[in-house]
């Protein structure tokens, strides 16, 4: 049995079709979801018109967090 993992990344909560891509082992879906969101968050803190203050970023963290779902897959060979 072989295990892999897949990673579901949406835009925003309303999205119909989120990006999914499958990962051969949970450390690099780990480490592809934490760059993901940090590039995210960067982004908007980069791109606001407005100081932001750590909580604000924390909670842009937050909700890019929710935005993203690691699942564990069991393929049978």
């Amino acid at each position: 049995m072989t295990t892999q993992y897949r990673l579901t990344m949406a835009i925003d909560s309303l999205d119909p079709n989120p990006e999914t891509i499958i990962f051969d082992s949970f450390c690099d879906a780990e480490d592809y979801y934490y760059n993901e969101i940090n590039r995210r968050v960067e982004f908007t803190v980069s791109h606001s018109p407005f100081s932001l203050t750590d909580e604000d970023i924390q909670d842009l963290e937050e909700s890019e967090q929710q935005l993203f779902k690691i699942e564990k897959i069991e393929l049978i060979k």
